[in-house]
């Protein structure tokens, strides 16, 4: 079994009728989901997804893959393949679209109409080629075909890439569910029909390796649902993905049942929803669903309402709803709310706040934790046990997942019976190549995160990043003062004033005396320059600070010559 180190350098030059992969996300996370295929000197992409920014990382609105490693040949992509429309897979499109407009996009029905509706919103208008299950495109030196698989979304599609070096399977997200609501299975026997062809590399979704078992049907929520409006009085509000059809499908469904009218709040919500219904992907009864500002018109007993937010999102409805301070919508004693989805790694922090926030002001929280809410979307073990078996892959490459997740998909890969010396469990950025029927790692490409922040793509850095986490822990400490320009001496202050850090302003006086001494010491030196002044203080007043509070604040040291 191979694996990363640090002292891999730049890829060598790929050979003659070989196949190199590059995941330029998805590998050791949760999202971000990015893979390059290069043969022939052409580039294949299948999915550009973003990854949801964590609490070390305050103020980032999402995180991008890193486009170096193909920044300088946009013009060798043949097309971006799209596995499904969730944002992990979709979320950066509009993002490498803006570097090279053109880039076709190839998915099915729904995934490429909300990506269209998405980069409507910036503007972009894409060349988008549609796909069914069964079907196969010529793309370049890449023959692709593509194959249903079960998801959390309606018509997601795995891709065999059929190249000089080999047949490649890319999963994207899948499970086996046996019972669907669209009773659109994964489909087994093309995966049989494949691993009978020869599937030369295989690249799987890992997220529930470590989960034994087989994943329960979606229907099996219906019941569940059922209690929760059955029990609730008042008003039921319930949190999912945007792009969740299904569950969503599952709550108009019980909503109409139990007479009640149903409002989506949030965008991103209201136009998933719009083009699901749209298209026929979710199934709406005439005047179940109304709009958001006709709900002061019903009784609490008569409104369900479907929001974004179930991931603990600072700007999702469901979070402003918890901080009261949604426009609209105010929590009061004896809601209901439902957070119908499983907690992302990383967010158990952000959800556990927003469920607090809920509880405080009175609501009834029903959550994965207390009920069976939410199943997954991706295939626990028994399921990739099964599905190894039959598609019988020679070399085998865990995707998406962490890394106790890639690596318990390996495991369960070789207990198939794929050779240890044919597992490649890879991170970002690792180069993978396919030569002679044999995947190898060969090398390593830059494969950072790029961070947004507002209209900012880029700029944050990870020296950014920890400024302002220094800032959110200890505050900061501003120093003015004003020197001779020509001779170095404190002419004017030190002014000093804290915020953030827990220490009076008063207190500063005690360290003056040390400012002054440096300072002093810096003109007889012939020291005026006002970087090399700053400098100095910040290190006096960063050590007494230090010695004195046992605290690390930011100093900001500022010198005026004049």
């Amino acid at each position: 079994m191979s694996h990363p180190h640090p002292e891999l350098g730049p890829p060598p030059e790929l050979p003659e009728g070989g196949l190199r992969v590059i995941a330029l996300g998805g590998l050791g996370e949760i999202g971000r989901n990015m893979t390059v295929f290069e043969c022939a000197g052409r580039l294949l992409i299948v999915d550009c997804g973003v990854l949801f920014p964590e609490e070390e990382q305050p103020g980032v609105d999402l995180i991008l893959p890193d486009f170096t490693a193909i920044r300088d040949r946009l013009d060798d992509i043949e097309a971006i393949v799209l596995t499904h429309a969730h944002e992990d897979h979709i979320g950066a499109v509009p993002y490498l679209l803006r570097e090279k407009g053109d880039i076709p996009l190839i998915g099915s029905k729904l995934t490429l109409a909300l990506i269209e509706a998405k980069l409507n919103e910036h503007r972009i208008r894409p060349y988008t080629l549609e796909v069914a299950e069964g079907d196969r495109e010529r793309l370049g030196p890449f023959d692709c075909e593509f194959i249903a698989v079960n998801h959390s979304i309606p018509d997601a599609l795995a891709v065999a890439i059929r190249t000089p070096a080999g047949m490649v399977v890319h999963t994207g997200d899948f499970k086996m569910d046996q019972l669907p609501l669209d009773g659109r299975l994964t489909d087994l026997p093309a995966f049989a029909r494949l691993g009978e062809e020869g599937i030369d590399l295989l690249l799987a979704d890992s997220t529930n390796a470590e989960v034994p078992g087989f994943i329960p049907p979606e229907r099996d929520i219906a019941g569940v649902l059922d209690r929760v409006f059955a029990d609730a009085d008042q008003r039921i509000i319930v949190a999912s993905f945007a792009s969740h059809v299904h569950r969503i499908q599952q709550v108009l469904d019980t909503a109409y049942a139990y007479e009640r009218k149903v409002a989506f709040v949030g965008r991103s919500m209201v136009r998933n929803m719009g083009v699901a219904r749209d298209l026929g992907y979710l199934k709406v009864p005439a005047g179940l669903v109304v709009d958001v500002k006709t709900l002061d018109d019903l009784k609490p007993d008569e409104v369900v309402l479907v929001c974004t937010g179930s991931q603990g999102e600072p700007m999702a409805a469901l979070s402003r709803m918890a901080n009261r301070d949604h426009q609209q919508i105010r929590i009061v004693e004896g809601d209901t709310v439902v957070l119908a989805s499983s907690l992302i790694p990383g967010n158990e922090t952000a959800v556990f706040r927003v469920i607090n926030g809920l509880t405080r002001w009175g609501a009834n929280v029903v959550h994965k934790g207390n009920a069976k809410v939410h199943v997954s979307g991706h295939a626990s073990a028994g399921e990739l046990l099964y599905f190894f078996n039959i598609a019988k892959p020679r070399n085998f490459m865990p995707v998406h997942g962490e890394w106790r997740h890639l690596r318990a998909a390996a495991d369960l890969a070789h207990k198939t019976g794929v050779r240890r010396d044919r597992i490649v469990i890879a991170e970002d950025g690792v180069v993978v190549d396919l030569v002679d029927g044999v995947a190898r790692i060969t090398g390593k490409v830059q494969a950072g995160y790029v961070y947004v922040d507002g209209l900012s793509v880029g700029d944050v850095t990870e020296a950014s990043l920890k400024d302002r986490r220094i800032l959110g822990d200890e505050g900061f400490v501003s120093v003015f003062l004003v020197v001779d320009s020509s001779t170095g001496k404190v002419v004017g202050g030190p002014t000093i004033t804290a915020r953030g850090s827990g220490i009076d302003d008063a207190k500063f006086d005690d360290v003056i005396p040390r400012i002054e001494d440096i300072l002093t010491k810096a003109a007889a030196d012939g020291v005026a320059e006002p970087y090399q002044l700053q400098q100095q203080v910040r290190r006096v007043v960063g050590k007494w600070v230090s010695d004195t509070f046992r605290r690390r604040p930011m100093i900001l040291p500022v010198v005026v010559e004049v």
